[in-house]
């Protein structure tokens, strides 16, 4: 234990006991030892470096002794008023206490007469906590220095110097009474969860637990409160992990306490810290490269926030009408079937609202639900966001949920996917991007507009009129990787404005609608990140829906094909054929 100059002497009023350095300013001690700090001063003494002189410290947290002898949370953390040119201490994984053969520990203490400190050496009776709180403490020896008054704060250590605990009850009054008691580490952090990031973790990744414990300061910095700590937790142990225990957590740095010392599942610090990433700073997460216990294949960009609730239609070969119908959702990377069945198209919709539900259920608790339909060509234009949510709720599920549409072609489709990763990896690192128009009426070949959307690198392409009104120019944005296609479901082109700008007009002659909708997009979209067109779209939607006339309002139709093969990191094969 040489070198051990992060042992301290706390004094505050007549109380004397000892405490040990953590961080550069902050020490752990009883809340006993300093019950009298809000009428008498803390003083901090380093024996082993005397140079420092007293230094003044104030208690910033508290474990909740209620003063009693036998009361829990006998801990407190002090802070110095300044840094000090010390080492702190180190800490032994948490086990380290509990295990046969029980260690020889030895405590730093200042009973009286021992300003300059003295030691005294123990051992746990057993691994078995008294009251849930406590390991009892044995004297090594029949004779040498007992535990007595003086020794509540002092760090156990091992023989190698790194701390398992801290002593805070001594029972030696008596020659014949040689007995104390400690809190280990993971007690401690009970009532400090702070103390987590600084004690190795079996089973949890030092790196992956400093990053947990760097986005828990993120959260507490923040200017309102960061997710629901239960629905963080059940998220990151996942449906076969510890359940919630009674009553919840009261804060985030509880849960994450409780995931890192309760839970042996070695992935999930990192989960529950994936989690409060996306809730932190969710543009981030698909830019963020992959956590090092959990390492992405290489060239991969990390998969998007969003959790998709996917409806694929398809044609189901047993005749015109009938199609098949296959509803999941997905978590954690992998798909998970809610239901298939071929219907006739005019059993659709009922089929689908009766599944969405169902299938939200089966994302995570504070997932961010992108609802797709991923839909043969000619039902690109199906009015899938004004399809009420149930027969008892008809609010457009366009207006619950950020919802778009995906061509089912261009979604199996290799080549596309892989440039469409290309291209979001590009568009990640920016902000808004331009909309590409298709004018009204345009008599720009389909060819030049494939050269156009190539040459231009297009993010997002804009069509002034529904895809019937224009096929050839539609099919080029389906065939070519542009991940966002936006148009208005209704409305006929006006053959007279060309591609040129889409705003001219002869004197006397009304305004192109399909123009007018691309300037209200074009104005609407900028700034956006491609990312969060889903949801700025909701936004758009409920805006609409809630106009005084929403039949005139711009957006009313507006139909959103938004592809991120990221979301889909499976092949969405069909689930199985119910023409059988």
């Amino acid at each position: 234990m040489r070198g051990a100059a992060w042992q301290a002497r706390i004094a505050c009023g007549d109380a004397v006991g000892a405490g040990f350095l953590v961080t550069g300013r902050r020490l752990l001690t009883c809340a006993h030892v300093v019950r009298w700090s809000d009428r008498a001063a803390v003083t901090v003494t380093f024996p082993h470096a005397r140079e420092l002189g007293a230094l003044s410290a104030s208690v910033v947290a508290h474990g909740g002794w209620a003063g009693g002898v036998t009361d829990p949370g006998d801990v407190a953390v002090l802070e110095l008023d300044r840094d000090v040119p010390l080492a702190p201490a180190g800490f032994a994984p948490p086990d380290a206490a509990y295990t046969e053969p029980y260690p020889r520990l030895v405590a730093y203490g200042f009973p009286e007469g021992y300003d300059e400190g003295t030691l005294a050496e123990c051992q746990p009776v057993s691994g078995q906590l008294i009251a849930g709180e406590w390991l009892e403490l044995v004297a090594w020896q029949g004779h040498g220095q007992p535990l007595v008054d003086g020794f509540s704060g002092a760090a156990a250590t091992l023989p190698d110097g790194r701390v398992a605990g801290m002593v805070t009850a001594a029972v030696g009054s008596s020659p014949d009474v040689r007995k104390g008691r400690m809190l280990p580490l993971d007690v401690l952090a009970r009532y400090w969860p702070e103390l987590g990031e600084l004690v190795p973790t079996p089973g949890h990744r030092d790196d992956a637990r400093r990053r947990l414990y760097t986005l828990l300061r993120r959260a507490v910095a923040a200017a309102g409160p960061v997710g629901d700590p239960n629905r963080l937790y059940v998220d990151a142990v996942g449906a076969f992990g510890p359940p919630l225990p009674p009553g919840g957590f009261p804060s985030l740095w509880d849960a994450a306490a409780y995931v890192q010392w309760e839970v042996p599942d070695p992935q999930a610090v990192s989960r529950f810290a994936d989690r409060l990433l996306e809730l932190l700073d969710p543009e981030a997460v698909s830019r963020a490269p992959a956590a090092p216990d959990t390492p992405a294949p290489a060239g991969t960009p990390a998969a998007p926030a969003w959790s998709p609730v996917v409806v694929e239609i398809d044609h189901s070969g047993a005749g015109p009408d009938q199609v098949t119908v296959e509803v999941s959702a997905y978590r954690d990377g992998r798909r998970r079937p809610v239901g298939a069945r071929r219907l006739p198209r005019t059993g659709v919709r009922a089929y689908v609202q009766s599944r969405i539900d169902e299938a939200v259920a089966h994302l995570a608790p504070d997932a961010d639900e992108l609802v797709t339909f991923v839909l043969p060509r000619e039902w690109l234009n199906e009015a899938v966001a004004h399809w009420e949510c149930g027969a008892d709720d008809s609010t457009p599920l366009g207006c619950a949920y950020p919802l778009v549409v995906t061509d089912r072609a261009r979604h199996h489709s290799g080549r596309l996917r892989h440039q469409l990763r290309k291209k979001w990896q590009k568009l990640d690192s920016g902000g808004g991007v331009e909309v590409h128009r298709v004018e009204c009426g345009t008599r720009e070949r389909p060819p030049s507009l494939r050269k156009r959307l190539w040459d231009g690198d297009a993010g997002v392409a804009g069509y002034a009129a529904p895809p019937a009104a224009a096929r050839q120019h539609f099919e080029v944005g389906l065939t070519v990787p542009v991940p966002v296609l936006l148009w208005p479901r209704t409305g006929s082109p006006c053959a007279g404005h060309e591609e040129a700008s889409g705003t001219d007009t002869a004197p006397g002659e009304p305004p192109c609608p399909g123009a007018a909708f691309l300037d209200q997009l074009a104005a609407s979209v900028a700034g956006v990140p491609p990312a969060e067109l889903p949801r700025h779209v909701l936004s758009l939607r409920l805006t609409a829906d809630a106009a005084e006339e929403p039949d005139r309002h711009w957006a009313r139709d507006l139909q959103l094909l938004w592809d991120d093969p990221r979301c889909f990191p499976e092949t969405t094969a069909s689930l199985h054929s119910p023409v059988a």
